[in-house]
């Protein structure tokens, strides 16, 4: 597989810890470090796996966390110097992902303030615009990150390993034809269930370019994967503005 996706506009490393100490509902000061540096490697893994371009910076964190892991392993006695006076060798990074959080928090929020800004239309008129009415709205639909897409990936791995696949005849199909007819099934029906888009899967390979189908959908802003809350099952929309412009060629 030499296409690759690139990740630009998914999340980091910090991203990936604060996604798997909420999962794991874990208190953020005091982080299990063993349980979740194995599940980061996991993550990591996969993405590897999919032949995803990983940025550097997940690695340095995966070697980050062994550090940790290692350190805290240690007997007291058995640690340099200079690390017996540090009170706990997660303190750093718990500074480092409170203080992420905080960014992401004030992100969200202005976030939702654009969201509903766009629901309100104010008439045009010569006199002077006034401030727009403070009216109710509904809060921005709920966006599954990566770290979702990954997860329920993963568990669509693990069930058709259960499940007979055929690899008898090898399936040419590619990233790009793959990407077109996702697009095809949500001109027809717009939302669909994350695990239907795998239903006609018949070798490992092929769920795979599905999943890297969707990311790609994903990047270029033609589908969201939308959930109703943290961690919910994962429906993929197709964007209004897509749908609206693809039924009307279709159509015609």
């Amino acid at each position: 597989m030499t296409y690759q996706v690139k990740l630009q506009v998914f999340e980091g490393p910090l991203d990936l810890l604060l996604y798997l100490i909420k999962k794991n509902e874990v208190d953020i000061y005091n982080i299990p470090v063993a349980t979740i540096t194995q599940q980061y490697l996991d993550y990591l893994q996969m993405m590897q796996l999919l032949d995803l371009n990983v940025a550097g910076e997940f690695l340095v964190m995966a070697a980050t966390l062994m550090q940790i892991k290692s350190r805290m392993l240690l007997p007291q006695e058995e640690r340099p110097p200079e690390e017996v006076e540090e009170d706990d060798p997660r303190e750093e990074l718990v500074r480092r992902l409170l203080e992420y959080q905080r960014f992401k928090e004030v992100a969200r929020h202005l976030a939702a303030l654009e969201w509903q800004r766009r629901q309100v239309f104010v008439r045009s008129t010569t006199v002077e615009a006034l401030p727009p009415p403070e009216v109710p709205v509904d809060q921005p639909p709920f966006e599954a990150s990566l770290f979702d897409l990954l997860s329920a990936f993963s568990q669509v791995l693990q069930a058709a390993s259960k499940e007979e696949l055929y690899e008898i005849v090898r399936d040419e199909m590619t990233i790009e034809q793959k990407v077109h007819e996702l697009l095809h099934l949500l001109v027809h029906k717009h939302t669909l269930a994350f695990e239907e888009l795998f239903a006609l899967s018949r070798t490992r390979l092929h769920i795979i370019v599905t999943f890297l189908a969707l990311l790609e959908l994903v990047r270029l802003k033609e589908v969201s994967a939308r959930q109703e809350h943290s961690f919910g099952p994962i429906l993929i929309v197709r964007r209004e503005e897509h749908l609206a412009t693809t039924g009307a060629a279709h159509d015609a």
